[in-house]
């Protein structure tokens, strides 16, 4: 008996707590748009000014619908059936700032929302949408000179087969004939590819505005896959960079200093890479300092004083995360490098976890502070 009323009390509580959570959300402002990520003529999803993201998928058939999105983490958002086949439901509190993959569940089956643009991400195409973020000045597409990113297939012996890359030239690239450029290498995420910076990250549009504000030198950005989707979740031990660093480093870096007017030395070459792409970063870095002057870990671990004693000093080491991920660590991590004389820097993006919104502005701090003379 007194189990079953400290249950009932332990139930009342939560119950209870649950309800003052969502007294102290303020009421949600019925000023839905259609997210800028969806596909032509669709109204849905929407987000509003507060962030909150609504979701409607015709499923008449079906018995249960959610979005993968919302609930903090707890399984997404449930859509509630409408008379005309409609499900639809809003996200219980607003979401982080920026781009976030989601896909809709229904009767357990994983779908993309037909009204929503894809985005190669988790090892798949899922939906995409954008949550309207307070400083999107930086990677809004604006009437500024452009530059160009094309796809280029690069012959690898290594793996017995042409790779594909994608490279950023800056909008003077086609101008002047006789510049040359730095080159930085930028990897994506697990479960992501060589599109990723480009269409999630808006690469190319960051590069555009600065080189247009006049705040960088301009480079070349090179985006090649990591080979990072053969090991499975929860398999990143078994990861061995040895066949991506070959690819790297032997063929793509080869191939394009032949193709593009680059500047073919270590202090014009930089690498860096979110999540995933950071530990290939650290991994090859470390491996190959006399071929990278300029490091960038974007979510995507730490640097030591001890790691890079003895090698090739780098000319920068950037860390950065969001602060929802673990600041902490990266703080220290930048000042014990100082200390031991590197130039370290750290950046930590507010109210962002490990998301593209926290790459995105790692990238507009970052790119300043590249090929300084």
């Amino acid at each position: 008996m007194i189990r079953k009323t400290i249950a009932v009390l332990f139930a009342l509580a939560l119950t209870a707590a649950n309800c003052l959570a969502q007294e102290s959300l303020p009421a949600i402002k019925e000023d839905f748009k259609p997210s800028t990520l969806n596909q032509p003529g669709q109204e849905y999803p929407q987000v509003n000014s507060q962030g909150y993201a609504r979701f409607r998928i015709q499923a008449p058939l079906a018995d249960s619908v959610r979005v993968s999105l919302g609930l903090g983490g707890r399984g997404g958002t449930i859509l509630t059936k409408g008379e005309d086949g409609f499900w639809t439901g809003t996200t219980e509190g607003p979401m982080d700032e920026g781009f976030h993959y989601y896909n809709v569940k229904i009767d357990g089956g994983k779908f993309n929302d037909p009204g929503a643009l894809n985005f190669y991400g988790s090892v798949r195409w899922e939906s995409g949408i954008e949550i309207p973020a307070h400083d999107q000045d930086f990677y809004a597409l604006k009437d500024v000179p452009h530059g160009k990113v094309e796809q280029i297939l690069f012959p690898s012996k290594s793996t017995n087969t042409s790779r594909r890359a994608f490279v950023y030239t800056p909008p003077s690239y086609e101008k002047d004939k006789s510049k040359k450029y730095p080159v930085l290498y930028l990897q994506h995420g697990w479960g992501e590819d060589e599109t990723a910076w480009s269409n999630q990250g808006r690469a190319n549009l960051i590069m555009d505005n600065l080189i247009a504000e006049g705040k960088i030198n301009p480079f070349i950005i090179v985006m090649t896959y990591g080979m990072t989707n053969e090991i499975k979740w929860g398999g990143i031990r078994d990861f061995k960079i040895d066949p991506f660093q070959t690819v790297l480093t032997e063929e793509l870096i080869p191939y394009v200093d032949a193709n593009f007017r680059t500047l073919a030395n270590r202090d014009n070459r930089a690498m860096a890479g979110l999540s995933m792409g950071g530990m290939e970063t650290r991994m090859i870095t470390l491996n190959k300092p006399e071929i990278f002057g300029y490091y960038g870990l974007l979510s995507g671990g730490l640097y030591s004083p001890e790691d890079l004693k003895d090698k090739a000093k780098p000319k920068l080491v950037f860390l950065s995360c969001g602060s929802k991920e673990r600041p902490d660590g990266v703080k220290k991590a930048s000042t014990d490098l100082k200390a031991a004389g590197y130039n370290a820097v750290s950046y930590i993006s507010e109210n962002t976890a490990h998301e593209f919104q926290t790459w995105r502005r790692s990238l507009y701090q970052l790119a300043p502070l590249l090929f300084k003379n």
